[in-house]
């Protein structure tokens, strides 16, 4: 690729951006821990498993983790797992797969050294400078996708990002899944809560894919958050929807929600034998519902405020628990889940700070699957469309920090040296002329003027700056292609599944 072909494709929208790409980690892991604590860690999940065991709220889950040879506690949903079944199931899971995205090149790989950014999702509110905190709704939905679509360095959309909340419960996923499945062309998400959710996904997904299911099993297209309720327990609706993933070879990232000091030990080691201990049996019960469907682990362990228990992202603790996450993925060689988490009321310098603690964290922790990667406020409470915007620049710096660091004899540029001599400089120099556009990181967000040129211009902070981008993207979005008979097809099962009530439908 050319300089001036590389400079083109990092412009879409008018606005500059890194081109669409396939991320691999080039660096070593940072370890937090030694191989002997890791084993303590693992060894004491496995005591967890063995000694208390964990909660599973559904009759058929019970069933079959007890053919698995798991013991049942007589009378309730206690669930013992010997280690031997743990073990054995768990090195079922593959350390590798990929998924397709309805447009081939943005299917991903996840596992090994891939590293694939999501945005955030899941938010019960949305903000923007505009109209300030809100209710999240279909119309801002319908938005945050179209800027994940806009912006090459999000490369999935875990969910939904912001809660369509005025749409009715029970067909909310049909909408939803359309708007994802029309609006971008790269990978989404639904939510396992209860078999016919995900049952309409697997549906629509096949529609979009133009394949059948048994196609689709083998070239799984969809991926789910599971969340244990943390301490030990999950819940009968998570279950369903983990067993219907799992039997149609789609993933699943199990993720326990271990907040230290809340739903797991005050100290970090405790929470990660409690986030172990969960994670190990929700793969353990993945690989019993279907042996080698695709799964990830999820870690998502950090700690509270004492004083208030408001969750607190960014910290120290939290970068350790990712980091060590990644080694305990790493020791039972499945895929690793992390996220970009922040605990900030506003885009503001905490926001920033905090959020590039969890991406270093992430990063250098090997994770496969960042979720949460843009967008996140207020422990998960806020998508923000400015936030987004932040964070694309964070993710689009560090892309370009992945990307291998050339030496060879253009870039040791000793003929540019020579032209210039001592006591020069290298702006009009050849060498440097020839680069002008494409030598360095060109932002999406900073401003690198100086103080007088900036004022100049209007004296923008970073988050008025994002507030002008992400309405210009939205303002130049443009819709990816689709086949019209797939469109109507689409559109016919989705008014069919709600003629049929959605997900109240047996």
């Amino acid at each position: 690729m050319t300089r001036d072909t590389a400079r083109k494709r990092r412009v879409r929208g008018g606005i500059k951006q890194v081109p669409w790409r396939h991320y691999r980690n080039p660096y070593k892991p940072i370890e937090v821990l030694s191989a002997d604590q890791i084993e303590s860690i693992h060894d004491s999940s496995l005591k967890v498993l063995e000694e208390i065991g964990m909660d599973f709220l559904d009759e058929e889950a019970l069933a079959i983790l007890k053919a698995a040879g798991a013991e049942v506690q007589p009378g309730t949903q206690r669930v013992r797992f010997p280690r031997g079944l743990v073990l054995e199931a768990v090195a079922k899971a593959p350390s590798e797969f990929t998924l397709h995205a309805r447009k081939p090149e943005h299917s991903l790989t996840v596992g090994g050294n891939h590293l694939n950014f999501g945005s955030v999702a899941s938010a019960p509110n949305v903000s923007d400078l505009d109209k300030g905190r809100r209710p999240g709704n279909f119309e801002d939905y319908c938005n945050l996708v179209r800027l994940c679509q806009s912006l090459n360095i999000i490369q999935f959309v875990p969910g939904y990002p912001v809660e369509p909340a005025d749409l009715p419960p029970p067909t909310r996923h049909l909408d939803a899944h359309y708007v994802a499945i029309t609006q971008t062309d790269k990978l989404w998400h639904p939510y396992s809560l209860g078999r016919q959710r995900i049952t309409d996904a697997i549906e629509m997904s096949c529609i979009a894919r133009g394949i059948t299911r048994e196609e689709l099993k083998t070239k799984p297209s969809l991926f789910s958050i599971v969340n244990t309720s943390s301490p030990l327990r999950l819940d009968g609706p998570m279950i369903q929807g983990l067993m219907e993933m799992a039997r149609h070879g789609q993933a699943v990232v199990l993720t326990p929600f271990t907040l230290s000091g809340a739903m797991s030990p005050a100290t970090i080691a405790g929470a990660l034998v409690l986030q172990n201990a969960e994670a190990l049996a929700g793969i353990a019960f993945i690989q019993s519902v279907a042996p080698g469907a695709p799964c990830m682990y999820g870690g998502f362990t950090s700690n509270v405020d004492m004083k208030t228990g408001a969750p607190a992202f960014g910290t120290p603790e939290y970068v350790r628990a990712a980091l060590a996450g990644g080694q305990l993925a790493r020791r039972y060689r499945i895929p690793y889940r992390s996220s970009n988490a922040c605990a900030a009321n506003a885009v503001d310098a905490q926001a920033a700070y905090e959020s590039e603690m969890s991406i270093w964290g992430a990063v250098m922790g090997h994770c496969n699957w960042m979720l949460h990667g843009a967008g996140w406020m207020e422990g998960g409470l806020v998508a923000s469309f400015e936030k987004l915007i932040l964070d694309a620049e964070l993710l689009q710096m560090m892309g370009e920090f992945l990307q291998p660091l050339v030496v060879d004899e253009d870039s040791l540029a000793l003929d540019a040296i020579r032209e210039v001599g001592p006591g020069g400089h290298f702006f009009g120099a050849a060498h440097t002329l020839e680069r002008y556009e494409s030598a360095f990181y060109a932002p999406l967000l900073s401003d690198w003027r100086n103080f007088e040129t900036w004022r100049e211009a209007g004296a923008l902070t970073a988050d008025k700056r994002a507030n002008q981008l992400w309405k210009q993207l939205l303002a130049e979005y443009e819709a990816p292609a689709l086949d019209p008979a797939v469109d109507e097809a689409l559109k016919d099962f989705v008014e069919r599944r709600k003629r049929e009530g959605g997900a109240l439908a047996a």
